[in-house]
């Protein structure tokens, strides 16, 4: 494998589980899985954003640390890469949104202790889709608390990310997802799996589906 650690990004509904899950099946990698459903403050921040982001953001953050830290410091003799779902400046990406100011200034100090300590991937593979086609995929996976999330909320998130991915340094597959199928549509599959055998430069590298 030429890249040991990859990491998978995009919006809420993009797909990034389940093209983690493919590609670690293929590769025979380590599957490291974002445990959302762990964060006891996440319904009620869907309810209640102003009262509850705070705490649903600091709880995502220990988690993601802890997780990434356990398990990327582990050696395994039989898996020779690890894929991720999440990136951990995600945490602050949400917490850009979702926090006033003073909160946020606060919540990036304790970030930035925290991120040094992790290892960065080698590649990230980002998945771009439009706001339409999110909300179709979180009405399908049907959580709860996930079905009145608004369209204004997924632009904002959206945005955030693409912001994010024009300024950072990191080896990016930047995947127009609008009508990619990983799961239903091996050649979509095969041509993430045949672009992970290139070398790139830092930056964003396109890939995209008819």
């Amino acid at each position: 494998m030429k890249y040991k650690f990859i990491t998978i990004e995009g919006n809420i509904g993009a797909g990034k589980t389940t093209l983690a899950t493919l590609l670690s099946n293929k590769l025979n990698a380590r599957l490291v899985l974002e445990e959302f459903a762990d964060n006891p403050f996440l319904a009620k921040f869907y309810e209640n954003p102003v009262q509850y982001a705070f705490s649903v953001e600091l709880f995502f953050m220990a988690e993601r640390f802890k997780q990434l830290k356990d398990l990327l410091g582990q050696q395994d003799l039989f898996q020779t890469a690890t894929v991720s779902d999440y990136l951990f400046t995600k945490c602050l990406l949400f917490a850009k949104v979702n926090l006033p100011a003073d909160e946020f200034r606060l919540f990036q100090r304790l970030f930035e202790m925290m991120q040094p300590q992790l290892i960065q991937p080698d590649i990230l593979i980002y998945l771009h889709a439009p706001v339409n086609r999110l909300q179709e995929n979180i009405k399908k996976r049907n959580r709860s608390y996930e079905l009145n999330i608004k369209d204004d909320y997924l632009f904002d998130i959206q945005q955030t990310y693409t912001n994010y991915i024009k300024q950072h340094h990191i080896k990016t597959l930047f995947v127009d997802a609008s009508n990619a199928d990983f799961l239903h549509n091996e050649k979509h599959l095969d041509a993430i799996l045949e672009a992970l055998e290139k070398d790139y430069t830092d930056g964003q590298h396109l890939i995209t589906f008819p």
